[in-house]
């Protein structure tokens, strides 16, 4: 099972290493990455395997908004189905 990792919002430090650091606390690994700032707007996609995780689903995506609320960034997980049927054309 994958999942789809998206975070945007005003960079600063930390970021990446707070979501990263929820992801290996859970046996989440990472697939793939994109992530780029334009004009100080901070910008993630992550691909992520959730075949081993080691929480439910809705545990994870509640550590990840958390942390990101406390960043100040939008943080969303979705299942990778879910995120592929919402944007198909």
């Amino acid at each position: 099972m994958k999942g789809v990792i998206t975070v945007l919002g005003c960079d600063k430090v930390g970021i990446i290493a707070s979501i990263t650091g929820i992801l290996a606390g859970t046996n989440v690994n990472i697939l793939d990455i994109s992530q780029t700032i334009m004009q100080n707007i901070f910008s993630m996609t992550m691909i992520v395997d959730l075949s081993k995780i080691k929480v439910e689903f809705s545990d994870l995506s509640e550590q990840l908004k958390k942390v990101g609320e406390e960043l100040g960034v939008e943080v969303r997980l979705q299942r990778e189905e879910i995120f592929t049927s919402m944007h198909r054309i």
